[in-house]
């Protein structure tokens, strides 16, 4: 049976795994799904957890891809090249220090998590592409890794080129220049004078705006796009295969810094196919829409506050709408009252049976600057493990579960400032990033406005 992709709204048609790819936002202003969930067997569990990350990447994914969509020779190339630039040959290795478990997800190009799905997608995107024909316009808004991850994942691509949108000033100094410095003619950097939510509502109105997008192809590589949640659930299986050894019968809990629900909800969809997991530990920093959802039942957004996790600086996260797809028993209809009424009010809420139902899996934790300052300063003091502050946050809302993995997200290099305000000194550079800041960039800086954004692109584009 083909598995086919709807959307969250259910107003479009059940199209292809390839056709889900390119569509990144679903026509209907909604988020792609596949209309079922393939389920893993315990024996499949087993033989996972002795698999190198390349190959069970290629067993995650395959049953979600349709083998005359993406022929398994195909698949399997496909994720050999994308995760062989990584420089750990684990990939994503757990390592375990002070007592504590660590899933380290930056040894990718630009050492953050994000390039593990952008890697893939990058890869995916171009052999789409080389198949069938045509361009791809990327349309993206980044927090601060989405976007280089993304940049490193298309950039010199044939037929691909890509707008990033981020927050002027307001992502960390090697964030920025992670994505400035990038010179390749198919990538276009602006900064927008706002929050992240501002350029995340920029990029929905423009893939909302259909003769725009058709004509210019927009692509999406936020976590709006399904191809990298799927990328993301393979280090969920892969980090409990090195826990539990492969042994059905051991669930593991997972720790997870969350702005944006995308990370989050690759470990819930895992735990649908299959996966055994105990708890997922969200946590967020003072940006606490997802937190105060699961403890109250009110998804609500206010103003994003500056924090010294700026990856996580985000009141309207868009990968919610597919956990709350699931939420109310799969009704299209449902979901998109709730999001109309999320955009008629600026907040939604549910009935207290599903915010219990939530919390049987979920547990939700805000975590302070102060707290993420001092769960760094301990941790390095106790181990000589220096935590990024994304990481801390996650550590820190896990305080309660010792046992529970956590994620670390990026590596404590990409935000010297904090580190230093923690420990007193700037974390060492890897060679990646060594004179990362003297380096010629370029970058627009644009007012927070769609049609001065679509503008851009159009005259950028012409003159490509």
């Amino acid at each position: 049976m083909t598995l086919r992709y709807i959307s969250t709204r259910g107003q479009i048609d059940p199209c292809s795994f390839s056709q889900a790819v390119l569509m990144g936002l679903a026509t209907d202003g909604g988020l792609l799904l596949p209309e079922a969930i393939p389920q893993v067997t315990a024996r499949q569990l087993r033989h996972w957890a002795t698999l190198p990350f390349a190959e069970l990447a290629a067993e995650v994914i395959r049953p979600f891809a349709d083998e005359t969509d993406l022929p398994n020779d195909d698949l399997r190339r496909l994720c050999q090249r994308s995760f062989a630039s990584f420089s750990h040959p684990a990939v994503t290795p757990v390592v375990r220090v002070g007592g504590r478990a660590i899933l380290e997800l930056f040894h990718g190009p630009t050492l953050a998590f994000k390039d593990v799905a952008l890697q893939w997608l990058g890869n995916l995107f171009e052999y789409i592409l080389t198949r069938d024909g045509g361009f791809l316009t990327i349309l993206g808004a980044t927090s601060g890794d989405t976007g280089s991850a993304a940049i490193h994942g298309v950039r010199g691509r044939a037929g691909i080129q890509i707008f990033i949108l981020h927050p002027h000033q307001r992502v960390s100094p090697i964030q920025e220049r992670q994505m400035t410095t990038v010179l390749d003619s198919n990538v276009h950097n602006v900064a927008v004078r706002g929050s992240f939510d501002d350029g995340q509502r920029i990029v929905k109105a423009l893939f909302n705006d259909l003769p725009f997008r058709d004509q210019y192809r927009l692509g999406a590589i936020n976590s709006i796009n399904w191809a990298r949640i799927l990328a993301q659930m393979v280090y969920y299986f892969s980090a409990w295969g090195q826990m539990t050894g492969g042994d059905p019968q051991r669930p593991l809990s997972f720790a997870v810094p969350t702005g944006n629900f995308g990370d989050i909800f690759a470990g819930y969809m895992a735990h649908r196919m299959g996966l055994p997991v105990e708890r997922l530990i969200l946590a967020t920093n003072r940006n606490d829409i997802l937190s105060r959802f699961f403890q109250t039942g009110r998804y609500g957004s206010d103003t994003a506050v500056a924090t010294l996790s700026p990856s996580m600086d985000i009141q309207r996260a868009s990968n919610f709408e597919r956990y709350l797809y699931y939420l109310l028993d799969q009704d299209g209809a449902e979901v998109a009252r709730h999001m109309a009424e999320l955009e008629r009010s600026g907040e939604m809420r549910l009935p207290e049976a599903k915010r219990v139902e939530a919390a049987r899996l979920f547990t939700a934790r805000a975590v302070s600057d102060a707290e993420t300052l001092e769960q760094i300063r301990r941790f390095h003091q106790e181990t000589g493990y220096l935590l990024d502050p994304h990481t801390a946050v996650g550590m820190c809302a896990a305080t309660e579960f010792p046992d529970a993995l956590s994620l670390a997200t990026a590596h404590p290099a990409k935000f010297g400032e904090a580190v230093r305000q923690a420990i007193g000194q700037e974390p060492e550079l890897p060679a990646s990033l060594a004179g990362l800041l003297e380096k010629p960039s370029r970058c627009a800086v644009l007012e927070a406005d769609p049609e001065v954004i679509k503008a851009h692109i159009i005259t950028t584009l012409a003159a490509a």
